[in-house]
């Protein structure tokens, strides 16, 4: 008996400049608004992860310890760069993922190819997509670390990128490229596959008349659940890479290539180092994660966009 897929027409749909654009607005929205929410917890995640001092401490006892020393404002830290930078990496990330996850079902060719090869095509998609969204997100990235890493460096988005680029230039902005494609792309096959798979694996187990009379509090149910599955994966996968970008970006480590200098890192931290301040990227990839696949979705109904393109196993 075959497997292919029955109950549904394989219709491709033809996305417009104005649906890219709508995808464009709704993932810069939501990511922007999602990572703004959640720098102080960024923030203390930072610190966990390259400054000594805040090494015996936990999430909730490095927020203590970083209130006492620096004040409440210092949670704000890089709120600046944050913001931008999730706007622009954001929507190039979200409306990426649509255009290549289209482009890789087209090179399939029929449904039954397309199902059958999916989970290629998720990963292609968020790792291309990913790929290019961050090109525009490093160099913002790099003064944020800068501004969290170094109390004083600049009172802002402005002088803090000012600075970094006046005294290292564009090396010194794109330093963190490559440990950031290893943060980042990991982080979107997380975030977009597992939450696919989270869809799928209810949608398969619902009957055809459930799946239609879906309430609007099921709807939310089953998306916030599905992103916060994919939250957590996406910060297991990504971690790693994210505390050497860390690192790359206060100038730890000896000089010589990017990849010199991240292996020899990762040999210094071990399992252990590598995977410092889990616990609160966890919680902090969960709550950014899931809130953003609400908005998205949010966002892009308000715009009148079309639906995402889906190719489930039924």
């Amino acid at each position: 008996m075959s497997d292919k897929p029955q109950a549904h027409p394989f219709v491709i749909p033809q996305f417009t400049l104005k649906d890219y654009s709508s995808f464009f607005l709704a993932g810069a929205l939501c990511c922007t608004i999602s990572h703004g929410a959640m720098t102080p917890i960024d923030v203390v995640k930072t610190r966990i992860q390259i400054d000594p001092k805040y090494k015996p401490f936990g999430f909730v006892s490095g927020t203590r310890y970083l209130i006492a020393n620096e004040g409440p404002s210092a949670l704000l830290t890089g709120f600046g760069p944050t913001a931008v930078g999730y706007l622009a990496q954001g929507g190039a990330k979200f409306a990426g993922y649509e255009y290549w996850k289209k482009s890789f079902v087209t090179v399939a060719g029929d449904q039954e190819t397309a199902v059958k090869y999916r989970t290629a095509i998720y990963l292609g998609a968020a790792s291309v997509a990913e790929f290019f969204a961050d090109i525009l997100l490093t160099p913002l990235e790099a003064t944020r670390i800068r501004l969290v890493s170094e109390r004083g460096y600049a009172t802002g988005l402005v002088s803090g990128f000012t600075r970094l680029a006046s005294e290292g230039g564009v090396s010194q902005l794109y330093a963190g490229f490559l440990p950031i494609l290893c943060k980042q792309i990991p982080y979107a096959i997380g975030q977009f596959t597992v939450n696919e798979f989270c869809h799928e694996l209810a949608f398969r187990n619902m009957s055809e008349e459930t799946k239609r009379t879906m309430s609007d509090v099921s709807k939310f149910g089953l998306s916030l659940g599905s992103g916060i599955i994919a939250g957590f994966a996406a910060a297991i996968l990504s971690h790693p890479a994210d505390t050497l970008l860390s690192q790359i970006n206060k100038g730890h480590g000896p000089t010589g290539s990017m990849l010199y200098r991240l292996t020899a890192l990762a040999k210094e931290a071990g399992v252990r180092g590598l995977f410092a301040g889990l616990g609160p990227r966890m919680i902090m990839t969960a709550g950014l994660v899931s809130s953003q696949f609400l908005m998205y979705d949010g966002i892009k109904h308000a715009l009148g966009a079309p639906p995402a393109l889906e190719i489930h196993k039924e």
